[in-house]
């Protein structure tokens, strides 16, 4: 079934071309789609009853538990010629709960209770059933790799109740990313229960108003490459889902899960879903692929259905079926699971028929809008933002996305794709640039500001200094460019504070502060990169044998006293906690007053702060002049060279700086400021301190 054909109205487009007057030769790209948009939701209001009933299938798919003990259980599977139900509870049979098809090729049967009550199949039992609609699944690598469909039905006094209600939209979105797996210091497997008691408390102190969970969405692949045959991933964060409606059981229960989510709710922290809908694991004996018989059931046949690089199928997004599962999946995970948002995997791929492979975006609007869109990607997005800003309009959504594709965090009731914010991946390339092939002289403050602050009018961005794919094996962190091998000898307060280390403590703290500061309208951190967590991200798997040594964080380091991570710890909550009071990423974007080459000095002010940068790997600059809007008395209300976050504390705190009326750097008045190298300092009206 396709989208409605009927007469829908047309965009108004006198809005992007307010926001954009360069869109105007594309304006036909852009009614175009949005015109693909409207028939879709048209067609889903007319044959399915809008969003609301649509995006339930989830309450109809799969298997149903009912108050009497009825059990039912459903799955489109249009090409298979007999489907039948098997499990624990028939111990095995295949033929004695044979399942019946529609017209539509949908298979049901109806399963009667026990006794009144008292279900047929006990709750967590093994069935042999599709993992399409399936909410708990588990694996026993000592039998197969195959994951084992179970039925999730916890008496009443097993099931979770919610507690909290969740959290007010934010403005200033501060993400802590977060893998429950890799959360424990142990060498194994983190649960649920471990991240609610351990990591969450860490989190809310730290100052972090929103956690980004990654891999909870039942994956294939954690680390286990001797079944790399059968299961294959292009990461180890469990990006080739098999099982979308069910929470991977490798770290708990179900109920585990939502403990989780209403204890953050309960510290008034937003918890964000790192949802993946741009591909699904080719896995034929665990996953969607193949399920009826064909290539073709929820995904492209051919090689239109395949993706090259990450070996995995991807989805149908103009089939009505697909458009029913996937906008079911997300209702789901934030019906049932009380999420706050998504953070979109894999945009990029979802939105060009080229997948982002062997492409470069140079950034020409004839690269978003001609052949090589895939519209239909596209349009889903659409959907999918629509539906979800229409049913829960405090949702949160985030793309990520490479290519720089404009619109896409414009509202599609003006022509946009709808996603609340982008990731901003440049930023972190960059520094990672900078640190391998440029030494410290040789940073060019011009380009550091553009490529902070090159990001399109009105369409918000989440910045970050590094996130996972940078601490993962091949790569390094931040601190382990910065200090390397001296980690492992000289972190110690008892230790020599070496040039190679005060440089890196000096470094870590200016590039996280100027990128949360100046480079978009929210920020990310990947956990344990706020102190500098030593070594990479590498998990179990044959090239290391099957070791956990690096797929954990060790809490340890940055909790012992006597260790210098304190110090960037230390850092990086004051940077939330200062966010926090003075909102500079809901704020307009800074107003960058010098970025001056030789002292290598960059200065802005944005939220009425003012932000001083010296770079300089030498010089310290006495009585600096720098330009500021706002006349008045200022007082430093952060300096990373402070003794508490590993500084020498260079810089008197208690020093008034009071403006003159003179026109600095374009700016109204001046102030002066002794500002030592490679220390960043910022600066507020007494007014508001």
């Amino acid at each position: 079934m396709s989208a409605s054909t009927s007469t829908v109205a047309k965009l108004d487009t006198k809005p992007i071309m307010k926001m954009d007057p360069w869109l105007e030769p594309y304006l036909p790209g852009i009614e175009k789609r949005w015109e693909l948009f409207a028939k879709w939701k048209a067609t889903i209001d007319s044959a399915e009853g809008g969003y609301e009933k649509f995006s339930r299938g989830y309450e109809r798919f799969g298997l149903q538990a009912y108050d009497d003990g009825t059990i039912t259980y459903r799955e489109w599977a249009p090409n298979a010629v007999k489907a039948n139900l098997v499990g624990d509870f028939n111990d095995w049979n295949r033929s004695s709960h044979q399942m019946e098809r529609d017209q539509y090729g949908v298979w049901s049967i109806t399963i009667p209770p026990k006794a009144p009550g008292v279900p047929a199949i006990p709750h967590d039992s093994k069935i042999k059933a599709s993992l399409t609609w399936i909410k708990r699944v588990t694996q026993d690598l000592d039998v197969s790799p195959a994951y084992d469909a179970r039925f999730w039905n916890p008496p009443a006094d097993e099931k979770y109740t919610f507690k909290n209600s969740r959290p007010k939209k934010l403005e200033s979105l501060r993400i802590y990313e977060a893998h429950v797996g890799i959360s424990t210091p142990e060498l194994r497997v983190g649960t649920y229960k471990e991240f609610t008691k351990d990591t969450l408390p860490r989190i809310h102190k730290l100052g972090y108003n929103a956690i980004q969970l990654m891999a909870i969405m039942e994956h294939a692949y954690y680390a286990f490459p001797e079944f790399e045959q059968l299961i294959v991933s292009t990461t180890a964060f469990g990006y080739q889902v098999n099982s979308f409606f069910a929470a991977s059981s490798r770290y708990g229960t179900p109920e585990d899960l939502k403990e989780l989510i209403d204890t953050a709710h309960g510290l008034g922290i937003t918890v964000l879903l790192d949802v993946v809908h741009s591909h699904a694991s080719k896995n034929v004996l665990d996953g969607l692929n193949s399920f009826d018989g064909t290539d073709h059931q929820y995904f492209h046949e051919g090689g239109k259905g395949r993706h090259e690089l990450w070996d995995s199928r991807l989805f149908n997004y103009g089939h009505h079926e697909v458009l029913r599962f996937l906008l079911s999946n997300l209702r789901f995970w934030m019906e049932e699971y009380q999420f706050d948002g998504f953070r979109f995997d894999g945009v990029t791929s979802m939105m060009y028929l080229h997948h982002g492979i062997g492409t470069g975006f140079s950034g020409g609007y004839h690269e978003y809008f001609g052949d090589q869109v895939d519209l239909e990607g596209v349009v889903y997005l659409m959907i999918a933002n629509d539906m979800l800003h229409t049913l829960y309009p405090n949702t949160i959504t985030i793309a990520e996305d490479v290519s720089g594709m404009p619109l896409l965090c414009v509202p599609v009731s003006i022509g946009g794709v709808g996603f609340d914010y982008r990731l901003s991946m440049a930023v972190p390339d960059m520094w990672i640039k900078l640190l391998k092939e440029k030494k410290d002289e040789d940073w060019d403050m011009g380009n550091i500001v553009h490529t902070l602050t090159n990001r399109r009018w009105k369409e918000k961005s989440i910045a970050y200094a590094e996130s996972h794919d940078q601490a993962l094996v091949g790569d390094k962190t931040l601190a382990f460019w910065l200090m390397d091998k001296e980690m492992y000898t000289n972190m110690s307060d008892l230790t020599e504070m070496t040039p190679i280390i005060s440089r890196g403590l000096a470094l870590h703290k200016m590039i996280r502060l100027l990128v949360h500061a100046l480079g978009g309208e929210g920020y990310l951190n990947f956990e344990g990169n706020e102190f500098g967590h030593p070594e990479w991200l590498d998990f179990p798997r044959e090239g290391n044998g099957n070791s956990f040594q690096y797929a954990r964080r060790q809490w340890n380091v940055v909790d012992d006293q006597l260790l210098r991570y304190k110090y960037l710890n230390n850092f990086d909550a004051a940077i939330q906690h200062l966010e926090e009071k003075y909102h500079w990423l809901e704020a307009d974007p800074g107003y960058v007053s010098l970025k001056h080459e030789g002292d290598k000095v960059i200065v802005f002010e944005r939220a009425g702060l003012l932000f001083v940068f010296n770079f300089h790997h030498t010089n310290s600059f006495t009585d600096y002049r720098v330009g500021v809007d706002v006349a008045g008395d200022y007082k430093i209300v952060l300096s990373s060279d402070d003794k508490q976050y590993g500084g020498w504390d260079r810089v008197d705190l208690a020093t008034t700086f009071v403006t003159t009326a003179m026109e600095w750097n374009n700016r109204k008045n001046f102030l002066q400021v002794y500002i030592p190298s490679r220390v960043c300092l910022v600066l507020a009206l007494t007014s508001t301190i």
